[in-house]
């Protein structure tokens, strides 16, 4: 694998938007609130669940909820635990539960300012049995676990202005979960030869693959004039014995998924990439939040299987 940096720009001309189809999420149960930036749905207890960032749309005191599908709509799981937090996420390590989102700290004399921003990491056998045991750096999101076939545990990280970029993505390892504290977070080597210096892009979800290596989600992301936003969904593969990286892949944009609301006009064209279920066919279906306002899933082809080769 040889790792290339090329530009937003130079990447979407390299994208050809094959897609079979794109929904949007149905809702209900939650006062008229959105539902966004979901994860993958995941079975618990029998039943698959699916996680989502539940908020109004003027404000980003949000929580996290747990929904089931009941004839086509996702609705609140009676009884389930709720969380104060932004952009759930989940893996699995050593059959165990890991589930994190982002915890923001409002000014305490203003409270529409966010003062910061941390990860937090919970785990058990089920939802209902979650607790807290990690916590990452202030300000730092996208923080994501992957378990390896020799019980090793990798950790991608997201730190801010390394070398004069605005986030680049890191990556360490450690023997068990009980060693995720804020300072291996914190140290992470970085890769910085992935992103052009005015872009930058996080991890969302990572997959084991059939040969070992790892099969990265996430988002490249850049600004344009007047502090528009973009957020494209994207993918790479990395070998943690190599460290070496394949080069970054968009799979997806938002003008693959319907027309809808944006929480803000800088927020338009903007998708986070959630997690991706990799389907027997040869196609995947990818679970995003979109405009930071609501919820879809889109057919694509499985873009890991070039990685398996």
């Amino acid at each position: 694998m040889r790792n290339e940096v090329k530009s937003s720009k130079q990447l979407l001309e390299d994208f050809n938007k094959k897609s079979y189809g794109a929904e949007k999420l149905v809702f209900a149960g939650v006062d008229e609130k959105d539902v966004y930036n979901i994860a993958a749905p995941f079975m618990d207890d029998g039943e698959m669940v699916l996680a989502g960032r539940v908020e109004s749309r003027d404000s980003e005191r949000s929580e996290v909820m747990f929904f089931v599908n009941r004839g086509g709509t996702w609705i609140p799981r009676a009884g389930a635990v709720t969380f104060g937090l932004q952009d759930p996420f989940f893996t699995f390590i050593s059959g165990e539960l890991v589930f994190g989102g982002v915890e923001v700290v409002f000014d305490t004399e203003n409270p529409k300012h966010v003062a910061t921003w941390r990860t937090l990491f919970y785990k058990g056998t089920d939802i209902q049995d979650l607790t807290y045991f990690a916590c990452g750096p202030d300000h730092m999101k996208d923080i994501r676990l992957i378990e390896y076939a020799n019980g090793r545990i990798g950790v991608f990280t997201r730190p801010f202005g390394v070398e004069g970029a605005r986030a680049v993505i890191g990556y360490t390892e450690i023997g068990k979960l009980e060693d995720l504290n804020e300072a291996v977070i914190d140290e992470a080597p970085v890769f910085t030869d992935q992103f052009m210096k005015d872009e930058w892009g996080g991890v969302n979800e990572v997959h084991l693959l059939k040969n070992g290596l790892a099969g990265v989600l996430g988002h490249i992301s850049y600004m344009q004039e007047g502090d528009i936003r973009h957020y494209h969904a994207m993918t790479f593969a990395f070998d943690p014995k190599s460290s070496e990286r394949s080069p970054i892949k968009i799979i997806a944009t938002r003008d693959q998924f319907p027309q809808g609301p944006a929480k803000r006009n800088d927020l338009i064209d903007v998708i986070f990439s959630g997690g991706l279920h990799r389907l027997e066919d040869g196609k995947a279906m990818l679970y995003a939040g979109v405009s930071d306002a609501e919820a879809h899933r889109l057919l694509i082809d499985d873009p890991f299987e070039e990685y398996e080769k």
